[in-house]
């Protein structure tokens, strides 16, 4: 990830604006590279009648003439409970890729089907949306696009009674648009976005927790930067989406998570952060961080983690944010309280989770990466030697450890007193011998700061052997730049 520079960096060449320009193009790898990491999913709402799931047998595959005669049945039949019955017999059979294929290739189903959808009785209303439910499961953009017909009343319907069928809406919604764009770009002039806005005001917990899969569907399009989130911001869904995210008794972490989601594709979308920090969003997430640390003092339950990695990236990328400056964002955070909360969801996830590790880590540099406060935090609560001990975990997390002590470092001579003396020299020299190239890299930026501010510190890298640890790396390419210099300076020093 670091760029290799020309000739030899030399002491004197090398300050701290050119460790700064390292570690922002470091820091713009990460950042893309969290970005890029969505979460396309499909659910399946399956909830059989006791006597069907008691039958103990697997749905059959259906043929044409079964699929035409289930679709008859539903359609003429004389008794309601049988045209109920033929529907039923046609949504397990849909189970089935084979029968789904079956299904789109027979002329005028999906006229029949949407006709049922459209009758005035709820039953058989309820039955062909979950039959086109089935469908939307499919991994197959042309089934999808066979339900096209279907989308225009699937979101007449969001605005319904039964928060059950709105519910089954939602969810056969938020299937359709992950599969088809030309799905996403028939539901848009259709009004898919003020209807999900209306649908946020719902009462219902499970109403929303489908509106939450739904739009976040919506928001992990490619064209949505452009062409769909603009519109969502436009709309009253950026508040509302915060007001799930507030701490309190009503906050439901299903809902909750859904929409931590949605702000953050929103977030990395990077049309119109300003306006979700003008809104309160950097407050509302930061409040939501000191709760979930609470959480996790009172209980080990491991669903945590499912809210705690939304909103730690939620809060990355919003501080990455010119706008943070302007509206106080900094200042919405509390220091201390927040540097706090966070240790303790690093605990947290040491023992439980190590893969967020380097989510938590990430929200870390970016609060030390601009910020005298959030230094000083970190070593007036004595948490320099915590973060060392992660160090351990693997690569990636060495290099987030040694980064943010970077950023410790980089504020000045005061910084590195604190730092001076302790366990930071011996764990370096440790570090040295790591083959990993980014952490021996980033051991070398913190050793360089380390003997810039604290002189002293050279004499006992020298005691400790620190030369020879140097010499292990000085034929490696993308590193023997900064070990000849870091050389020179030892020697000078």
């Amino acid at each position: 990830m670091w760029s290799r520079r020309q000739g030899h960096l030399r002491p004197t060449v090398c300050g701290v604006e050119e460790l700064r320009r390292r570690r922002r193009e470091q820091e713009a790898a990460l950042r893309k590279a969290r970005r890029e990491q969505q979460l396309v999913s499909k659910r399946l709402l399956r909830e059989d009648a006791p006597e069907e799931a008691g039958e103990g047998c697997v749905a059959a595959i259906l043929g044409e003439a079964e699929v035409q005669q289930f679709l008859r049945q539903a359609q003429r039949g004389t008794e309601e409970k049988e045209r109920e019955g033929a529907l039923v017999s046609l949504r397990r059979g849909l189970q089935h890729p084979e029968t789904q294929q079956t299904f789109i290739q027979l002329e005028g189903s999906m006229r029949t089907l949407v006709g049922l959808l459209t009758s005035n009785q709820a039953l058989l209303q309820l039955e062909a949306a979950r039959c086109l439910h089935e469908l939307s499961h499919s991994e197959q953009s042309t089934i999808a696009e066979a339900c096209l017909p279907a989308t225009s009343y699937l979101l007449t319907y969001l605005s319904g009674h039964s928060s059950d069928f709105i519910e089954l809406c939602l969810y056969t919604l938020g299937n359709l648009i992950v599969e088809s764009e030309a799905v996403r770009r028939q539901l848009l002039p259709q009004g898919i976005v003020p209807a999900l806005a209306a649908c946020i005001q719902s009462p219902h917990v499970a109403v929303l927790e489908a509106l939450g899969y739904a739009l976040s569907q919506l928001l992990q399009a490619k064209e949505a930067p452009e062409k769909i989130i603009p519109s969502i911001l436009a709309s009253t869904l950026p508040q509302h989406m915060l007001q799930m995210l507030q701490p309190g008794p009503k906050l439901n972490p299903g809902v909750a998570v859904e929409f931590a989601w949605c702000l953050h594709y929103i977030i990395c979308s990077q049309v119109s952060n300003p306006l979700l920090i003008g809104h309160g969003a950097l407050s509302t997430l930061g409040l939501l961080l000191l709760d979930l640390a609470g959480a996790v003092q009172r209980t080990e339950d491991a669903g945590l983690e499912l809210l705690a990695c939304p909103v730690l990236r939620c809060l990355s990328n919003l501080l990455t944010e010119a706008a943070v400056e302007t509206v106080g964002g900094q200042m919405q955070l509390r220091d201390e309280r927040v540097v706090a909360a966070l240790f303790i969801l690093l605990q947290f996830f040491f023992q439980k989770q190590p893969s967020l590790l380097p989510e938590g880590l990430w929200l870390l540099n970016n609060l030390t990466a601009n910020s005298p406060s959030f230094c000083t935090s970190l070593l007036s609560l004595d948490l320099i030697e915590p973060l060392l001990e992660l160090l351990p975990v693997s690569n990636v997390v060495s290099v987030m450890v040694l980064t943010v002590l970077c950023n410790v470092a980089e504020k000045g001579p005061a910084y590195c007193q604190r730092l001076w003396p302790g366990p930071l020299l011996p764990t370096l020299l440790h570090t040295l011998a790591f083959s990993d190239t980014e952490v021996v890299g980033q051991s070398l930026e913190l050793l360089h700061l380390l003997f810039l501010y604290q002189p002293e510190a050279v004499q006992v890298f020298l005691q400790q052997s620190g030369l020879q640890a140097l010499e292990r790396h000085q034929e490696e390419a993308q590193l023997q730049d900064r070990v000849y210099a870091l050389r020179q300076t030892a020697l000078q020093g």
